[in-house]
């Protein structure tokens, strides 16, 4: 899936997004493109719970 997050603006961002898609999904393979703000996820978690869960966290996504 690719998600763009919009206020995803450093380094220590990416790693926050990063641990809060892993923390659903151990297995989940996550690249982070900071300049676009694009994230592609690979993972069998629940789109879904992946939004909420970054959106908890103060990262709203949107899927693309």
């Amino acid at each position: 899936m690719k998600l763009l997050i919009e206020n995803m603006t450093c380094g220590g961002c990416a790693r926050s997004v990063t641990a809060t898609i892993q923390d659903l999904d151990p297995t989940a393979k996550v690249n982070v493109d900071l300049p676009t703000k694009v994230v592609n996820v690979e993972t069998t978690a629940n789109v879904d719970k992946i939004v909420a869960a970054l959106t908890e966290d103060g990262f709203p996504a949107k899927v693309q």
